[in-house]
């Protein structure tokens, strides 16, 4: 999820490539160049070579030009637009109606107008295809500084609040997480790749925090996480019909920080 050269960019595929109309199952006209290569190939197109800037007169395109201190080569660069065909492929099919369990790469690969090569070059299994797709359609999670604690906390509530609005909103995706819960391989993939990064990222936060005497020290941070993370999970997971206001994040610190006994009397 990465931009580095051969590792998957998730928001550069959402980004990426604009779609020709030409094109199978909405697939641009890049994606369709490559992905034709790679079903007939079973390997990546290869592009022309060029003859770099400043390179001795008579180098040939075929020839490689001696430059000095050439950096490692990382390989070839995925294609956006294939990526994104992939990820809508296997969205449109669940808006079709059809069960995580029944899709298989064959039929995602017809639908995205790819070959199969190309998704197993991206994902090795479909359990981290459909991770990403679930990712591809949650809102993103926000930047935080990693330098703040109880700033920090605050910014990871609101995108959990918001990833619950989220749920609610979208009948596919709620259905999409009710599907994964009865699927123990690809929640665990979900689990492992992205709501223990989250939870990790919280804990340091809260860490941060009592480094920086916002929170007391003589508690267990994970137990100071679970406490500000529960009410917020209590309304978006195990209430659908509780409200989620704005200043929900804002109302669950206040109400930490403060306590909960009454003031006492004079």
């Amino acid at each position: 999820m990465q931009g580095q050269d051969g590792e998957r960019d998730r928001h550069g595929a959402r980004n990426g490539g604009d779609r020709s109309p030409g094109a199978p199952g909405g697939t641009s006209a890049k994606a369709s160049a490559e992905t034709s290569a790679e079903a007939s190939t079973g390997a990546p197109a290869e592009v022309p070579a060029e003859v770099p800037a400043g390179a001795p007169a008579g180098t040939s395109a075929g020839a490689p030009a001696e430059l000095p201190d050439p950096e490692p080569r990382r390989g070839r660069p995925r294609s956006a637009a294939a990526e994104r065909a992939i990820l809508d492929a296997v969205i449109a099919l669940l808006e079709a109606g059809e069960p995580l369990a029944g899709l298989s790469i064959e039929r995602i690969a017809r639908t995205a107008g790819v070959g199969k090569a190309t998704i197993y070059r991206r994902w090795p299994d479909k359990e981290e295809l459909f991770v990403d797709v679930v990712r591809d359609m949650e809102p993103d999670d926000p930047p935080v500084s990693g330098t703040e604690g109880l700033a920090d906390l605050r910014v990871m509530l609101e995108s959990l609040r918001t990833r619950g609005l989220a749920q609610r909103s979208s009948a596919l995706l709620h259905n999409i997480f009710a599907q994964m819960k009865s699927h123990p391989k690809l929640w665990n993939e979900y689990h492992g790749t992205v709501i223990a990064p989250r939870r990790l990222a919280m804990v340091e936060a809260v860490r941060r925090a009592v480094a920086a005497g916002e929170l007391r020290d003589d508690l267990d941070v994970e137990l100071i996480d679970d406490l500000f993370v529960g009410p917020m999970l209590v309304r978006t997971v195990h209430r659908p019909d509780a409200p989620l206001p704005d200043d929900l994040a804002d109302r669950i610190i206040t109400a930490l920080l403060q306590g909960l006994a009454p003031a006492a009397r004079v």
